[in-house]
């Protein structure tokens, strides 16, 4: 199955959502209504129903196109593919977000991805509070030969990413993916490790970390923008992903992310596979969102 084809596949929840009547007074109620339903947001859904009472279409086909028009606008500035700086050895990705949102198997996608690229990958196992965590992306490691950076369960966190980065420029790495324990936003505890993990990465390189990923489940719907909102606060965030988009009817959250952060979505995933996780694209997400053919 084509990359697009999964996207539409799972996205196909969330564009069950939308029927293109009549442009009328009561088909613009019921887009208003899936285009909630969906997640889009209050904001995104109150300018694509204006423009369409503003252009007055006629069919549902140009209904439609205006839709699809306002969601790509909305869209196309944050559609931006992660910027490997090769001058910076190793390039720091720091990742970061809740629990259970996917993290430890989008790092082992990306580790994927790159090293088909011909990029020097390795990984760092620093959620350290969590034995599971470290065996699932020694998997990962051991999938694709690249070397896992790890430490006893309980350890330093902080301490392990000061030693792989060191470890990582000896050995002339490109690429340097750190996990991290999953963060709930009420846990100042681990907000507090971050910020020293945070701490250590600058000592070694204070450019660094050269990206800041917030992984996002795309199944929580409207609460992550709330999750977006501390991690920025507490980590800087430079970029998202977004993860199990085959699972939700709440597929528009991209669009209320956009909308509000205006943060780079650099990649979306679908499953479990590797190569189940790609750049993102404007144009495949708004015509997959809507169940357009073709």
């Amino acid at each position: 199955m084509s990359w697009l084809s999964k996207l539409k596949q799972g996205l196909s929840k969330t564009a069950a959502l939308f029927s293109f009547g009549s442009p009328d007074p009561a088909g613009l109620e019921q887009m208003e209504e899936s285009l909630l339903q969906a997640d889009v947001g209050y904001h995104a859904t109150q300018e694509i129903i204006a423009a369409v009472q503003k252009q007055k279409p006629a069919d549902e086909a140009a209904f439609q196109k205006i839709v699809h028009s306002v969601l790509a606008q909305k869209i196309e500035p944050v559609a931006k593919p992660l910027t490997i700086d090769t001058g910076k050895k190793p390039f720091i990705v720091l990742m970061i977000g809740v629990n259970g949102a996917g993290k430890t198997t989008t790092i082992g996608k990306l580790g994927s991805f790159y090293q088909n690229q011909g990029y020097k990958v390795a990984f760092v196992a620093a959620d350290t509070f969590r034995a599971g965590a470290t065996e699932q992306l020694c998997r990962w490691g051991e999938k694709l030969s690249v070397p896992v950076y790890t430490a006893k369960t309980g350890a330093d966190a902080a301490g392990l990413v000061f030693d792989a980065i060191s470890q990582s420029r000896q050995v002339g790495t490109d690429i340097l993916f750190i996990d991290t324990a999953g963060r709930l936003q009420n846990r100042s505890d681990l907000m507090d490790e971050l910020k020293k993990i945070t701490r250590v990465i600058g000592k070694q390189d204070p450019t660094a970390p050269h990206a800041t990923l917030l992984v996002l489940d795309a199944t929580v719907g409207q609460n992550a923008l709330s999750q977006v909102k501390t991690f920025q606060e507490m980590a800087g965030v430079t970029g998202l992903i977004m993860t199990k988009l085959d699972g939700t009817a709440k597929g528009g959250i991209l669009v209320a992310l956009a909308d509000q952060f205006h943060l780079p979505v650099h990649a979306l995933g679908i499953g479990e596979q590797a190569d189940d996780l790609r750049p993102f694209t404007a144009e495949e997400y708004v015509s997959s969102l809507l169940g357009e053919k073709g």
